[in-house]
């Protein structure tokens, strides 16, 4: 052909000069693809492969749904053959010799790109069949060497996926006579490494993955690629873009964590866009309709705040009359809360219980049974005593999420630890997952499958009847309760998952918690300071620069919010179970050279080990009002006085003109005039100016020395106290 005539068909110059690959057939209609899968079971993994078929409209076929699984468990071990015979009796009816078959497995697979791709890159590897490649052989190492090698990508074949001409894939399967339990992978291998069969069937590998990306032994090499309102998986090695990923051997967290983002589950755009979906709301149903749950809480070791716990718990939006209570405690020190609660409010259940007679696992394992024998209940509430639970509608909504057992997510405040974990290490202990911090500060919000949940977790009864049945879910040799409970539930493939979709409250830390004092919480300024200001600071404290909520009853003398009634009384309490009042006199060993000049009935804060709380309390609190009120000066609030002074007229009913030790002095009313006692108040001699109400948690704040010379006022009945501290002396 000359080139004149060359310039008649341009196309054909275009396509003798390029590589084969670009002078592509007509496409495949897409039409003529069918997925086909086998699926005995419909999992949650099932589930996910369904939906992510649906986004790019895929057409399925499921085989072998309702029939008993007796492929063996080839996870582990050689196995798959049932697979071959339910594929091969199917082809067997199908007439359209255009159809192309796409088979694959299911519960551990994703599609990250249409059809429209798919077929696309399926003419372009040029051969009727294409198998999934894999780095690593299996289940025979031996043929290794009869593996044709190539020059770049995957040497060896994957039977997790394959697409194909209907023809090619019934001959590919037609000599398989072998049993359920026998290996798919070999008998797909031993035709592959058969140069006259692979040659007959027209069979290839896609070697770079440009279709199929085995995640076994490339776990390196997958990333997420975010784009466009899209994300792919990206494989960096041969920088190609998957259709489908298949979590295949023991990559099934890794496809979990994939299937968290594909196909657009999750875009930075868009944030979470499934997880409005398959929602159960319970808005319309009245209250005698609510799903019955039973809510188990475990006390395993002493731990702050439990009474506030049990208020939190009175406050949960829900029809108590479909609730049943079981609190597991083997705590003494707990005991008083616990009976407290179930004798005030333990009518208000539907059931409300103690159970005493286990412990650990073996406390989880008879709670968790009692739902799964009770043929009324719909749900399982796991709560440990230390989560506070500050959203009161937590409840309704993971029972609205519609999940088999999900998580809300709780922190530890000021930290990354939290009550679940986005990845696993080797060893199946914690790692962190690339999106766990992200998670954690809320910049990526959603419902997130995950590996591990643990303190507060949702469980559909259903689940616990059908697939968790194992009386001992939370028993192992090796592994904690809550470990094996997840690592259980993993190997049923049932998911589990943590949402951030809300706020929903945060994780005590039970460290260093000692149980020595009457109000052991007063001391948890250290460990829990949200729970302790919450629990102690007044509710108006917040408030009170915006507010403006800051009194002068007298010149230089400041009046504010401090104290809750709880911190008072409290405060007030465990000074009277110590008992050790000074006598008042003017000696006094306590004190720097044993003499007190102007004494009153005490106790010093450090005598019932309160000082180093009392001054994080004074720095955390006081110094910041400090600091507005009077400008220019700054404290460290050093501060060796600080005690609580007792008042009683037949004791110390006053106090003589002084002045305090101190650049300037903060008095705490820890009680209320007219109902504890009568009388008391504060008078500053120079400006005649008196406070002779204090209110209860209020402060006074004045300068100690030269300026502020007063005197405390006579208590006529009752007992007065209030906590006070020189700062800086």
């Amino acid at each position: 052909m000359s080139r004149w005539s060359l310039l008649l068909f341009p196309g054909l110059l275009i396509c003798a000069l390029a590589p084969p690959s670009s002078c592509e057939q007509q496409p495949i209609p897409q039409e003529k693809l069918l997925v086909v899968t086998v699926a005995t079971k419909e999992t949650d993994g099932f589930r996910r492969f369904l939906s992510s078929a649906k986004h790019f409209n895929y057409t399925v076929k499921v085989l072998g749904r309702g029939q008993k699984w007796s492929g063996g468990d080839y996870t582990t071990a050689p196995g798959g053959g049932q697979k071959v015979r339910l594929l091969k009796a199917a082809l067997e009816e199908m007439k359209d010799e255009e159809k192309i078959i796409l088979f694959i497995d299911s519960y551990d697979v994703v599609f990250a790109s249409g059809p429209k791709e798919l077929l696309k890159k399926f003419q372009q590897a040029q051969h009727k069949v294409v198998f999934s490649s894999e780095s690593l052989i299996w289940p025979d190492r031996h043929l290794e060497d009869k593996h044709p090698h190539v020059r770049e990508g995957n040497r060896f074949l994957g039977s997790g996926g394959f697409i194909g001409y209907l023809p090619n894939i019934r001959e590919l399967v037609s000599d398989w006579t072998g049993e359920d339990a026998e290996s798919d992978q070999l008998f797909f291998t031993k035709i592959y490494i058969d140069p006259a069969k692979k040659k007959s069937i027209n069979i290839t590998l896609d070697n770079k993955c440009r279709l199929f990306q085995n995640l076994h032994g490339a776990l390196d090499e997958v990333v997420l690629k975010f784009e466009d309102a899209r994300v792919r998986a990206r494989n960096v090695l041969y920088d190609t873009l998957p259709v489908i990923v298949h979590g295949n051997g023991p990559t099934k967290l890794q496809i979990n964590y994939l299937g968290n983002y594909i196909p657009n589950t999750w875009t930075f755009e868009t944030g979470c866009t499934v997880c409005h979906d398959d929602l159960h709301p319970l808005t319309a149903l009245k209250e005698s309709e609510y799903p019955l749950v039973v809510i188990g809480i475990f006390i395993q070791q002493p731990s702050p705040f439990v009474t506030v716990f049990f208020e939190r718990l009175l406050k949960l939006q829900y029809p108590k009359n479909r609730l049943k209570l079981v609190i597991h405690s083997q705590e003494a020190h707990h005991e008083p809360q616990v009976s407290s609660f179930l004798q005030d409010h333990g009518s208000l259940y539907q059931d409300a219980r103690l159970v005493t007679d286990t412990d650990g696992a073996a406390s989880r394992n008879l709670v968790f049974d009692m739902c799964r024998k009770d043929e009324d209940c719909d749900y399982f509430f796991s709560l440990d005593i230390e989560v506070v639970l500050k959203n009161e509608n937590t409840l309704k909504i993971l029972i609205e999420q519609n999940l088999p057992i999900v998580a809300p997510m709780i922190t530890r405040d000021g930290r990354l630890w939290s009550n679940f974990w986005g990845a696993l290490s080797a060893d199946g202990y914690y790692a962190r997952s690339e999106d766990y911090v992200d998670i954690v500060q809320g910049r990526r919000v959603g419902v997130w499958n995950v590996p591990y949940v643990s303190k507060v977790f949702l469980v559909k009864a259903d689940v616990l009847r059908s697939e968790l049945t194992d009386n001992e879910l939370f028993t192992s040799h090796i592994l904690d309760p809550d470990m094996a409970f997840c690592h259980k539930a993993r190997n049923k493939g049932i998911f589990m998952y943590v949402s951030n979709m809300h706020s929903f409250g945060r994780i005590l830390s039970t460290e260093n918690y000692q149980t020595s004092h009457l109000h052991n919480d007063l001391w948890q300024i250290f460990e829990n300071p949200l729970d302790w200001q919450e629990r102690y600071i007044h509710e108006n404290y917040t408030h009170i620069m915006k507010d403006k909520l800051i009194e002068t009853p007298c010149p230089d003398v400041y009046w504010f919010p401090i104290f809750s009634d709880v911190a008072c009384n409290h405060l007030v309490e465990e000074m009277e179970h110590f008992g050790k009042w000074s006598g008042g006199g003017v000696v006094d060993n306590r004190i720097q050279g044993g003499y007190e000049n102007v004494p009153t009935i005490d106790i010093h804060m450090n005598q019932i080990n309160f000082e180093k709380e009392w001054h994080k309390f004074l720095v955390e609190y006081i110094a910041p009002i400090t600091e507005k009120m009077y400008p220019g000066y700054y404290t460290k609030c050093s501060s060796p006085l600080n005690f609580v002074v007792r008042y009683k007229p037949d004791e110390q009913p006053l106090l003589t003109p002084h002045h305090d030790a101190s650049t300037f002095t903060i008095n705490v009313a820890l009680n209320s005039k007219g109902t504890d006692y009568q009388g008391g108040g504060c008078r500053f001699l120079r400006y005649d100016c008196s406070v002779e109400a204090p209110r209860k948690g209020w402060a006074l704040m004045h300068p100690g020395r030269l300026t502020h010379y007063h005197e405390g006022l006579p208590t006529t009945a009752g007992v007065r106290y209030i906590a006070v501290s020189f700062v800086d002396p």
